[in-house]
C-alpha cells in the first residue's frame, strides 16, 4: 500500500476578540441570530470545521457540519471529537439562548454516549442542544447528534455549564 500524495486544506477566520466583545453586550439570543444573519463573525473553531449554526429558539440550538475526510482518525472514520464539539457547542448555545447582556457561561462538564461512527459518506449532520435547567448560577442541557438524511442518531451528550454573572 502507497501513500498517496498529501492533501491540503486552508480556511480563514475574524478576530475572536472582536466577536467576542460585541457578544457580551448582547442579549445570548440576540448575538447568536447575528451569527446566524452573518453580521457578526462566527467563532475560528466554527469556521475551522465548516460548523454552521442553522436554528435557535429561547432554549434550543441546531447546528450544521458536513463530515469530510481531513478529520479522520487512524481507524478510517470521522474523529470522535467532532461529534463532542458539535454537541458542546449545540447544548452551550442552546443555554446561551437564555441568558441576558453581559452575561456568560462556561461548561463545566460533557458527557457523551458515541452511538455509530461518521465518514465523509453520511451526509450532513445535525447537532440539537436542548435547555433541561436554566438556574442563576448553572444550567444543564441535553444534545442529540442526528444523520440529515435519515434521522439516524449517531451520539448523544449531556452537559453542565456554569453561568457567569
Amino acid at each position: 500500500m502507497s501513500v498517496d500524495e498529501p492533501r491540503s486544506r486552508t480556511f480563514t477566520w475574524s478576530d475572536p476578540a472582536a466577536t467576542a466583545e460585541t457578544g457580551i453586550r448582547k442579549s445570548g439570543i440576540e448575538y447568536i441570530r447575528e451569527i446566524i444573519a452573518g453580521t457578526v463573525a462566527p467563532p475560528p473553531v466554527a469556521e475551522l470545521l465548516g460548523m454552521t449554526i442553522v436554528e435557535v429558539g429561547e432554549g434550543r440550538a441546531v447546528f450544521a457540519l458536513q463530515p469530510a475526510e481531513w478529520m479522520y482518525n487512524p481507524i478510517g472514520s470521522v474523529h470522535g471529537g467532532i461529534a463532542a464539539t458539535m454537541l458542546d457547542s449545540c447544548m452551550g448555545c442552546a443555554i446561551h439562548t437564555t441568558l441576558e447582556a453581559g452575561v456568560a457561561y462556561t461548561t463545566t462538564d460533557l458527557h457523551v454516549r458515541y452511538i455509530r461512527g461518521m465518514t465523509h459518506t453520511t451526509g450532513r449532520v445535525l447537532a440539537e442542544g436542548k435547555i433541561v435547567h436554566a438556574g442563576r448560577r448553572t444550567a444543564t442541557a441535553e444534545g442529540r447528534l442526528l444523520a440529515e438524511r435519515d434521522g439516524s442518531l449517531i451520539a448523544h451528550a449531556t452537559t453542565g455549564c456554569a453561568i457567569l454573572r
